[in-house]
């Protein structure tokens, strides 16, 4: 079986990404082949300074394995260092009805946010699909919001082995976990960079517990009991929190006597301890950058080595080789 999941280098890695594709990805490790990539060409359509995503890239390679990734257990590269990644995309947009695209909410919703329209943002799906097709990916964890991409994926496989034969592209399949499927964000949206409410992995302390403090919340007294459903703090503090510090402030919550101040520091404080291994193993990394360029150059060798077997085979079957 093998696992794909790619990693957005759009700046500072967030509890979103950390929660939504980074732990799924790392807890994977051993269930099968891994292949995970920072999606470097994907950044593109909406970072534009060549300096911001040569940094960002070389940020989030040094924040995934600050997070847990073990090299010897898994293929992690850049995107852009397998460049056939382009030639499956074109192969595969030439079945790709306009609808298809046009029906894809996350072009149609990063639209509404002001993100200016371009052709790679529309087509983003086509090559979000190739990314997965071009390693022979049977799994691919997402979260819930990004269960359409896999759908579009699967679309394509079908119309690509109905044109030119079974077994031109292997059919992936989706693996969402959902009680971590939709991270919320400070204000309550799903947590992006997109809608400026993230909280960082890796921020520093004080500026971070400043952002907590700050989650709007309802006018309930100290000493009325506070509603659970729909609580921002709630819904971070449980991916922090053991078991029974849940189930405490669950029972402040109904039972009042506690301030939205009170809740918000506990949510600072299991949020700072729970990230506290990683920002040590980010300081290391961060003053040995040689490891992290080794792990990526030998990731891409063996990415490009399987890239171009699955190539050579859709190459074949659609008639340019």
């Amino acid at each position: 079986m093998r696992i794909l999941t790619g990693l957005q280098p759009s700046g500072k890695l967030h509890v979103g990404n950390y929660f939504g594709a980074i732990k799924p990805a790392i807890d994977a490790q051993g269930e099968g082949d891994g292949y995970y990539f920072i999606a470097d060409y994907h950044a593109m359509t909406t970072t534009h300074d060549s300096n911001e995503l040569r940094e960002n890239v070389h940020n989030v390679a040094i924040d995934f394995l600050a997070c847990g990734f073990d090299p010897s257990r898994g293929v992690f590269f850049k995107q852009s260092s397998v460049p056939e990644v382009n030639e499956l995309a074109w192969i595969l947009s030439t079945v790709c009805p306009m609808g298809l695209l046009e029906r894809c909410h996350s072009y149609k919703d990063k639209i509404s946010k002001g993100i200016s329209a371009n052709h790679a943002l529309f087509a983003y799906p086509a090559l979000m699909a190739a990314d997965i097709l071009l390693y022979d990916s049977n799994v691919v964890p997402v979260g819930e919001d990004q269960k359409q991409h896999l759908e579009v994926t699967r679309d394509l496989v079908g119309k690509i082995n109905d044109q030119y034969g079974e077994g031109t592209l292997m059919m992936p399949k989706a693996r969402i976990r959902d009680d971590v499927a939709k991270v919320p964000g400070l204000d309550g949206e799903k947590m992006s960079k997109s809608y400026n409410n993230t909280l960082p992995i890796f921020g520093d302390e004080k500026p971070t517990k400043k952002l907590i403090m700050r989650i709007k919340t309802d006018s309930a007294a100290v000493e009325d009991p506070k509603p659970t459903e729909n609580s921002i703090i709630l819904a971070l503090y449980q991916l922090f929190a053991d078991q029974a510090e849940y189930g405490q402030m669950i029972s402040d919550y109904e039972n009042g006597g506690c301030g939205y101040g009170d809740f918000k520091k506990r949510l600072a404080e299991a949020y700072w301890d729970y990230f506290a291994p990683m920002r040590a193993r980010r300081e290391e990394l961060v003053a040995n950058s040689d490891e992290v360029d080794s792990v990526l150059k030998a990731g891409a060798e063996k990415a490009r080595s399987e890239a171009a077997k699955v190539l050579d085979r859709v190459r074949k079957a659609v008639g340019l080789a």
